[in-house]
């Protein structure tokens, strides 16, 4: 049964309902990944991999790019490591330094994660209609930053 529309709209409800909206994504996309031979991975480690990226990049620069310490990207790539989805290599340019690199395994669940969100945004688009769908779209994108693909969620709900 739908939920009677809300006379007032309190302020604090549209974060809740944003966070709301975020959460139901995440939660489906891990439930679908699970079927599709990926059942260890949690929304952290989609960040990890989004901040290793294609080109690999070194504990540092993965820390930087998610708003975590050195350390707590190591315990993450670690995981990530023991599952198979990112490897450590030497880095090509400077011998001094490791990279941490994705796995076939990796880019996998990433190509999965893809295709999901976009059964899932049609899914939404069921839902409220193509158009009020491109209009919240839209609307988001004119109320964020620029920078708001930002990979630091998780360093920042840390604190």
């Amino acid at each position: 049964m739908p939920a009677a529309p809300h006379r007032d709209h309190a302020g604090f409800e549209l974060p809740l309902l944003l966070f709301a909206g975020f959460r139901a994504l995440i939660d489906q996309l891990h439930e679908r990944l699970a079927e599709q031979g990926h059942p260890d991975l949690r929304p952290s480690h989609g960040f990890a991999m989004q901040a290793i990226g294609r080109q690999g990049a070194s504990a540092s620069e993965v820390g930087r790019r998610l708003g975590v310490s050195k350390q707590a990207a190591g315990k993450t790539i670690e995981r990530l490591e023991d599952l198979g989805y990112v490897a450590r290599v030497d880095d090509p340019v400077d011998a001094r330094r490791r990279l941490v690199r994705l796995t076939d395994r990796g880019v996998d669940a990433l190509s999965r994660s893809a295709a999901i969100f976009e059964e899932l945004r049609s899914g939404w688009a069921g839902t409220v209609g193509e158009a009020r769908l491109r209009a919240l779209e839209d609307d988001l994108r004119r109320v964020t930053p620029p920078d708001h693909f930002r990979l630091d969620a998780a360093g920042w709900f840390g604190g």
